[in-house]
């Protein structure tokens, strides 16, 4: 018997990278990534610095805003499965490049769910779409069900109320294999400096190193996240398409151990190695409209999987500062924010 295929887009981001991890260590399926040719690839350096030694990995260049490249990519890879993380993920980046994160997000998820029909296939499609689709919710909804009405609060947060109702809709129109995540918060190593948790770790990194003032710049810290790791998430992702995937399904996944922003800031500074950091708030850092409580319920996913979160806010946090200081001391001090 052949062996299965994943083929994972945005392979190399975050979530991307630590999926590929677990995959090769937990399966023996045959990776397919898609990549652009300009993509960073210091997540997966650790798998490119071996891929011609490693016969289960396999880069490919294609554009999820190409449908050209989207078609050859899957003719020729024909996968059992389909991880579609792929988008322009930064809610604040929205605020100023609205039109690309729509394109990105919902034209580039089309794309991939419509070769997929054309092309005539039968993998089982996870879309990510995002927490941020619930956007502004009130105290008394919390937390949030499925159920939960659609408020977003950002261009992001928009462009995957989209990616969200098209997964469904191809679920439904055309008998598709695809289930649909709404991810709650999730960080650790790799995480994009882009993201306030991040943000926190370099700059704290950097801090230590002497490359910058005992000052970390910070956005809205009364924010209320719950708070998970990405192995965790990426464990839930292969449980998704693995546990009788129900097609057409919709999943909100999520850690347990919920603060504020400002709360996960004073955790990290109290790993630091120096005593005399400051914060300030860098009024650049705050979104016009904020998505403040984000608390999921994930009764619905547990119950159907047995997935449970196994990494503490602890863990996540020490491994994520450990991540930026190694990478600091290695001189990928990247572009400060």
């Amino acid at each position: 018997m052949s062996k299965k295929r994943a083929l994972i887009t945005g392979i190399t981001g975050m979530v991307g990278s630590h999926l590929t991890d677990f995959l090769l260590e937990n399966t023996e399926w045959d990776i397919y990534g898609l990549t652009r040719w300009n993509d960073r690839i210091d997540n997966i350096e650790h798998l490119v610095e071996n891929i011609n030694n490693n016969d289960r990995v396999f880069l490919r260049y294609a554009d999820i805003n190409d449908m050209a490249s989207v078609l050859t990519l899957l003719a020729e890879v024909k996968p059992d499965y389909i991880f579609h993380l792929a988008a322009q993920s930064y809610p604040k980046t929205s605020f100023d490049s609205p039109i690309e994160t729509l394109e990105t997000n919902v034209l580039g998820t089309a794309k991939v769910l419509d070769a997929v029909r054309q092309l005539k296939q039968n993998p089982i499609i996870h879309v990510c779409s995002s927490s941020e689709v619930f956007g502004r919710v009130p105290k008394e909804s919390l937390p949030i069900s499925e159920d939960t009405g659609f408020h977003p609060a950002s261009p992001y947060a928009i462009s995957k109320v989209g990616t969200d109702l098209l997964g469904r809709f191809y679920s439904e129109a055309y008998g598709m294999k695809i289930l649909t995540t709404r991810m709650f918060t999730h960080t650790g190593p790799r995480r994009g400096d882009v993201f306030a948790e991040s943000s926190f770790a370099k700059q704290i990194a950097m801090i230590e190193a002497g490359l910058q003032p005992p000052v970390v710049k910070v956005g809205n810290l009364e924010s209320l996240r719950t708070w998970a790791d990405v192995r965790d998430a990426v464990r839930a992702y292969y449980l998704l398409v693995t546990v009788e995937p129900l097609s057409g399904e919709y999943y909100n996944i999520g850690g347990s151990y919920t603060c504020t922003i400002g709360d996960m800031l004073d955790y990290l500074i109290s790993l630091s190695t120096r005593d005399d950091i400051k914060v300030e708030v860098d009024a650049t850092r705050l979104r016009p409209v904020d998505a403040d409580l984000q608390v999921p319920d994930t009764t619905k996913f547990k119950k159907h999987t047995g997935w449970e979160p196994e990494i503490s806010f602890e863990k996540t946090m020490e491994d994520l500062l450990n991540y930026w200081r190694e990478q600091v001391s290695n001189g990928k001090k990247f572009l400060q924010r």
